[in-house]
């Protein structure tokens, strides 16, 4: 079917679609066991290939329904589990094992200081948290500590280094809370690229379809081993990378911590045939100086998202890496899918769009006042699907700016949509800069920029200006021993885009400042530019 209008009807288009199954988490493991019970489901990327423990999926199942027995000892279905750790195996069991006992799960990023942990348990009044001793000097132990005597509702906290410990004495066999699909699952605080973060509320069905329809396109299998370096903390990991695999029967290989050598020796050492990272994890992986000597021919797949993945980077990622590519784009609050390439999508199509909208996901574009605008024509990227979340967590007055009364989520995202339903995102609505009367989206120019073969990273961004309200700035990294030359990164971009576009500032930058799941952060790069005009020390 041909668009005029850039509006994608999942109804229209789901006629001969594979019903959602809404499955819990709890039931992908139950139906995962039933298939395949000796299968590997887990393995624990950790850099000492000796201590790289394995679970079947019996195992698995096991080791999670000891868990669930565990945690209904110490708190009640529903109530709050926040995991404040790196990715050991420890937070798979414990995801699984709260998804069959009908408790909530609170990811945590293990970067958190006292500050940060508390604007989540807080809010989220968790009665437990399952914590790491420290992450790179970071003692969380001792934030524990102190958060408890602040929060009388955080009754319990338990090292996660000892939960096989905890849970040897469990009962392995009893009854189990009812959990159906549409019941809370996960309150996942978004990442703060742009600035404080807000819970979002996704539902057990939202989880596991969104992992089960993305890794679908992506062509995932059973027998397919599938590593996952994303951090927990985020969809990525404990969404897309537990969940899709878990589904398909394949192998889930943990990353314990994303650093390119070890990504890069469980990838070759696990005859990986499929990973999901974002961007600048390629990026690290590709620059490694071992990457030439390793042999990675089983790797069969890669997807990417999280931040926008430029036309260069997918052709460098296909022809380096022998691979099929595929792009997604998505947010927290889509738990997290919204669009997707084809496998066989052609490498126009995956350079330049984000591809199709997800089955059972319908995307409108809209203009400022809400009207379905014709294709090819930029606006706000609206979605609506069963996968959305169910709002923010105790916040109804931000739920309702971001979920319409129709039940469309409203973005955030300036996106164009051609006449097959491709859409390509060209910024944020916050990140885009108005210089006088003139909008500029960044991610144009970043394409144009990130083309040059001296450029690793780039990031435009909208500066202070008196006259002129912003004025457009770029921060660039080069790619390892190379030098780059301002005046011609300038001339490029004159030459591939109209005057108004070409960046006023420049800065080189040794690295980006990034959330701990890979993105980066611009507000902190502009944030650091004012107060370097301003003379104010970081």
């Amino acid at each position: 079917m041909i668009l005029t209008s850039s509006y994608w009807d999942a109804h229209e288009r789901g006629t001969d679609l594979e019903p959602l199954p809404n499955l819990t988490v709890g039931d992908a493991l139950r139906s995962a066991v039933d298939a395949a019970p000796d299968e590997i489901a887990l393995v624990a990327g950790v850099d000492d290939p000796a201590l790289r423990r394995r679970w079947t999926y019996t195992s698995l199942w096991e080791a999670s329904n000891r868990c669930a027995h565990w945690l209904l000892d110490r708190m009640d279905p529903g109530e709050r589990l926040a995991i404040w750790a790196v990715n050991d195996p420890e937070w798979v069991i414990a995801l699984f094992g709260a998804a069959l006992a009908g408790v909530v799960v609170v990811p945590m990023n293990p970067a958190f200081r006292t500050t940060e942990a508390a604007h989540v348990l807080g809010p989220s009044a968790a009665v437990m948290v399952l914590h790491a001793d420290d992450h790179r000097g970071n003692p969380i132990a001792d934030h524990v500590a102190e958060l408890r005597g602040r929060f009388e509702h955080l009754r319990t906290s338990v090292r996660i280094a000892d939960l096989f410990d905890e849970i040897a004495n469990a009962p392995s066999t009893g009854s189990l809370p009812d959990v159906i699909a549409t019941d809370l699952a996960q309150i996942q605080f978004t990442s703060g690229t742009t600035g404080f973060p807000k819970g979002a509320c996704l539902q057990h069905g939202s989880i596991t379809n969104n992992a089960r329809l993305m890794h679908r396109r992506l062509g995932l299998r059973a027998g397919d081993v599938y590593v996952n370096p994303n951090p927990m903390f985020h969809l990525g990991g404990c969404g897309l990378g537990t969940l899709g695999p878990v589904q398909f029967l394949a192998t889930h290989v943990l990353v314990h911590h994303f650093e390119a050598g070890l990504f890069l020796d469980l990838l070759e050492s696990e005859s990986a045939t499929v990973t999901g990272a974002v961007p600048t994890m390629l990026i690290a992986l590709m620059e490694h100086p071992d990457f030439a000597h390793r042999d990675l021919s089983a790797l069969r797949t890669v997807s990417s998202g999280g931040s926008v993945v430029p036309a260069a980077l997918v052709r460098t990622i296909e022809d380096r890496l022998g691979v099929q590519y595929s792009t997604m784009f998505g947010q927290t609050e889509a738990s997290p899918g919204i669009t997707q390439t084809h496998l066989d999508d052609s490498a126009e199509d995956k350079g330049a769009t984000v591809g199709q909208p997800l089955e059972h996901m319908s995307v409108k574009i809209v203009d400022d006042a809400g009207n379905i605008v014709a294709v090819n024509t930029s606006g706000e990227l609206l979605a609506r699907s069963p996968v959305v979340m169910s709002g923010y967590w105790n916040l109804p007055v931000e739920t309702a700016a971001a979920i319409d009364d129709d039940g469309w989520l409203h973005t955030g995202d300036l996106a164009v949509m051609d006449d097959r339903g491709y859409c390509r995102i060209i910024g944020r609505l916050k990140d885009m800069i108005t210089r006088g009367s003139e909008n500029i989206y960044p991610r144009e120019i970043e394409d144009v920029l990130f083309a040059h073969p001296d450029v690793a990273e780039v990031a435009v961004v909208g500066v202070p200006h008196d006259r002129l309200g912003e004025q457009v700035a770029a921060f660039i990294r080069a790619r390892p021993g190379a030098s780059l030359d301002i005046e011609a990164l300038r001339t490029l971009v004159r030459e591939s885009l109209a005057t108004h576009k070409v960046p006023v500032q420049w800065t080189v930058v040794e690295a980006m400042p990034q959330t701990a799941s890979g993105k980066v952060q611009k507000h902190v790069l502009r944030d650091r530019w004012v107060a370097a005009q301003t003379g104010e020390n970081e």
